[in-house]
């Protein structure tokens, strides 16, 4: 009888991992696998038939009391056999105890309700070439390596329910991205992300105090001489500054996931987020 278990994966499963995200279309950043791995070493789950690895989930720990579920899947020709359900007890049960959030697809968002999950609010990816955006000369922009970090995790501390450092230095200085920051006075008002993805571009998060701040932010993350690479960003898409500036930059609506909890809506400031940092770890 074939033998199926679920363990922890190691950096080299979390690539693997990262290639079958790439494979289902979900488009993750080239190299995110080397932020989102030591984000929580131990979270990444890997089940294997046979010693083959077949389905995986993230299962990720945050602070005290926050988890975050995604990179749930399985290889095609295994699911229909309980194979993706039993690693997803698996990382449900790693993160008993907390309040824990997920972004889902359309496909799987009646299963996440009967496991306890509500929804907090619909993600709208928007994609296409950015174009006709201005960046306000008055609001200082700069690259987020040249920030101290306190600062810049302070900030991001506001959008996002626990401390995540580990993740969030890497986030900024791996290769294929660049990470800019507004600040007035010497204080953050903003901080976005973009890093590639293929054939495309993925910017997130995009955090700012005022539309003039997420404007100026998106600007100054346009390529020079012209953006002729496309771009992907997920919107909260009650924000409707937030879709009207994705609007606005000539960005087109793809497809929706849902932000959902097993807990209530952690008290983030919403109003700021103007697009998610990634679907996968949050």
């Amino acid at each position: 009888m074939a033998e199926f278990t679920v363990s922890a994966a190691s950096a080299d499963d979390v690539r693997v991992i990262a290639g079958w995200a790439v494979a289902e279309g979900w488009n993750p950043g080239d190299g995110d696998e080397s932020a989102f791995y030591p984000a929580d070493p131990g979270g990444f789950l890997v089940g294997r038939l046979d010693g083959q690895p077949i389905t995986s989930i993230a299962a990720i720990r945050y602070g005290t009391g926050h988890g975050f579920i995604g990179l749930y899947l399985t290889v095609p020709e295994f699911r229909g056999r309980g194979f993706g359900y039993r690693t997803w007890q698996a990382g449900m049960e790693r993160l008993a105890g907390r309040n824990i959030g997920l972004d889902g697809v359309v496909a799987q968002q009646a299963n996440y309700r009967r496991s306890g999950f509500r929804d907090a609010w619909t993600t709208t990816r928007y994609q296409g070439v950015l174009g006709g955006l201005r960046r306000d000369p008055g609001i200082e922009v700069t690259d987020a390596r040249s920030v101290g970090f306190a600062d810049l995790a302070a900030y991001d501390r506001r959008f996002f329910p626990a401390e995540r450092d580990a993740f969030l230095a890497l986030w900024i200085t791996l290769p294929g991205r660049r990470a800019v920051v507004a600040r007035r006075g010497g204080t953050v008002i903003g901080f976005a992300a973009r890093r590639s993805a293929g054939d495309v571009d993925r910017i997130g998060p995009l955090f700012a105090d005022s539309p003039e701040i997420a404007e100026s932010l998106l600007a100054a993350l346009s390529l020079p001489g012209g953006d002729e690479m496309p771009v992907m960003i997920d919107v909260p898409a009650d924000h409707r500054p937030a879709t009207g500036l994705a609007d606005r930059a000539g960005l087109k609506a793809t497809w929706d996931t849902a932000r959902m909890y097993t807990g209530g809506v952690p008290e983030i400031d919403r109003a700021g987020i103007w697009a998610v940092t990634s679907l996968e770890l949050g």
